[in-house]
């Protein structure tokens, strides 16, 4: 069976190995853990799961796989009894609450047991037979203050012995839109640490050794602290198209700010040209010649482009092709630029990937920037902060 789990792990795209597996089996042979479903899931999880971003997956692939076991398994033997010591928060008086009686957990499993044998097709409503709706202890839907719930989604009254799928870690699937604490999570995959500024923070090893030499007198030791050295240059797209990603964009922009101590933004539309600025308002009175900007900044500066990268191809490619003034060469000519000066650099896109071959321009600057852009998902992030790294 547990090959059979394996392979259905992989099939749902988790990077589990051989060494994994091997390492779960001799957990297993050990005796790690009771003959209980709940332990070998985070057994399982512990074991297999390299990353916290796919929690979510290895979640949604355990449940499929296991929710077909039948109930005589003895799945249920070791579940504490403080699951079941619940508030009921139910809509019934406390007249109609006195009339269902309460089986107890071993007997609840008993009954549950015996229905599943004796029903022989599917149940709605009423208040013994396994199915949805009614005041029967079994099934989706219904309402009893001590239930199992039997396939279908909760119906919100949080009254289930047991739920196979709760999926805590739906957050962490590296396949959604991001909030700004996942993005903060994958910005932080670029690092570069250095010691700077005035001793500050206790260095312990040296500290124990040399209170070692001193023949156990104590010896403090400071070091400076540790600071991220990465420097960030954002070049962001606004306006237009990109109204509809503003949310998405101000929480990167956030968590950017709080992650890199050395960060420069100025922003663009559509594409970059010429001219860029810092403050919106004021963009058409305070712009910065993009040729200082190339000056400014090293190419030690790591360059991250954000837009959708959606717009006229003539915008790209045409000199006098921007929507908004007359260009004397073309954002193309920019890009070229920017990327052969800053040469770590990504475009970050906040438009789904799957969409992106359908777009000529997204295409165009794809070739325009080496292939280099990565949705704003969790995912991405993390590729773009790789290649980065680089």
């Amino acid at each position: 069976m547990l090959i059979n789990f394996f392979y259905h792990l992989r099939a749902a795209r988790l990077p589990v190995s051989i060494k994994e597996l091997l390492t779960l089996l001799e957990a297993l042979r050990l005796g790690v853990i009771a003959p209980s479903v709940d332990e070998f899931y985070f057994l399982a999880r512990a074991t297999l799961v390299k990353d916290e971003t796919q929690f979510d997956k290895f979640d949604r692939a355990f449940g499929e796989f296991f929710k077909g076991l039948p109930a005589t398994t003895g799945l249920f033997k070791d579940i504490p009894d403080e699951w079941f010591r619940h508030v009921l928060e139910r809509e019934f008086s406390p007249e109609e609450l006195a009339k269902l009686d309460k089986l107890g957990f071993d007997k609840l499993m008993e009954e549950f047991r015996k229905r599943l044998q004796e029903q022989d097709g599917a149940h709605h409503g009423g208040n013994k037979w396994i199915g949805t709706g009614g005041t029967s202890p079994f099934g989706a839907g219904g309402r009893h203050p001590e239930g199992i719930r039997v396939g279908g989604k909760s119906a919100g009254g949080k009254s289930a012995v047991k739920v196979w799928e709760a999926r805590a870690y739906r957050d962490y699937d590296d396949d959604v839109e991001l909030g700004t604490r996942n993005i903060k999570v994958a910005l932080r995959r670029l690092r570069r640490f250095a010691r700077q500024g005035a001793d500050l923070e206790l260095d312990l090893p040296d500290t124990i050794a040399s209170t070692a030499r001193n023949a156990g007198w104590l010896d403090i030791k400071m070091v400076p602290e540790r600071h991220n050295t990465v420097k960030v240059l954002m070049l962001l797209d606004v306006g237009g198209t990109m109204d509809e990603h503003t949310k998405r964009v101000e929480e990167l922009f956030s968590a950017a700010k709080s992650e890199f101590k050395h960060l420069e933004f100025y922003y663009f539309h559509n594409c970059v040209y010429e001219r860029l600025w810092r403050n919106n308002r004021r963009r058409h009175t305070e712009k910065f010649d993009t040729w200082d900007v190339l000056r400014k900044y090293n190419a030690d500066w790591r360059l991250i482009l954000v837009g959708d990268a959606t717009m006229s191809p003539y915008e790209i490619l045409q000199p006098g092709g921007s929507v908004e003034h007359n260009n004397p060469e073309a954002g193309a000519i920019w890009l070229q630029r920017f990327t052969q000066h800053f040469l770590k650099h990504i475009w970050i896109n906040p438009e789904p990937e799957g969409i992106w071959q359908y777009r000529q321009s997204i295409s165009v600057i794809q070739q325009l920037i080496g292939g280099r852009m990565f949705p704003l998902t969790l995912e991405g992030l993390t590729r773009g902060m790789r290649q980065l790294s680089k």
